[in-house]
């Protein structure tokens, strides 16, 4: 699917687990100082820029195929990913049993495990999605990494 078709189809979408979309508008990375400091309990350490890292260096491999994704819910804290917290979704990557994936069940998207025969949360409290129980389940991408902001 075309990115755009793709997003636009979002858009038209009310989902349970995610929140937001995000999708590139730049093929510019930005590159911000990255500090060696090493915490001392005697004398204090100067600081010296060990690199410059852009976030894409991180978190993207393939940037015209991933996409950041607001997750709401808490049904996988315990992999830790909370309520808020962005992912990063690559649609390039085949996923695997065991990967964490954006999927879309029967219209609405959620991120959970992918298992042989369901979507796994990483919450006890929630319930597996079983693919016998929904209509129609697509894996859209495998979830590589996370942010989370703190103010």
């Amino acid at each position: 699917m075309n990115p755009l078709n793709f997003i636009s189809s979002y858009n038209r979408k009310h989902s349970n687990n995610v929140a937001q979309m995000y999708t590139r508008s730049s093929n510019k990375s930005a590159y911000i100082p990255m500090y060696n400091q090493v915490a001392s309990v005697g004398a204090a350490n100067p600081m010296h820029i060990e690199a410059r890292l852009s976030a894409d260096d991180l978190l993207v491999k393939n940037p015209m195929a991933t996409y950041f994704v607001r997750v709401k819910g808490d049904s996988m804290t315990n992999a830790g990913i909370g309520d808020g917290d962005v992912v990063i979704v690559d649609r390039s990557l085949e996923p695997s049993i065991g990967h964490i994936v954006l999927a879309e069940v029967d219209g609405e998207f959620t991120v959970k495990y992918l298992g042989q025969q369901e979507l796994v949360p990483a919450n006890p409290n929630c319930q597996a999605i079983a693919f016998s129980d929904a209509e129609r389940i697509a894996i859209i991408g495998v979830v590589t990494g996370s942010m989370r902001k703190f103010l």
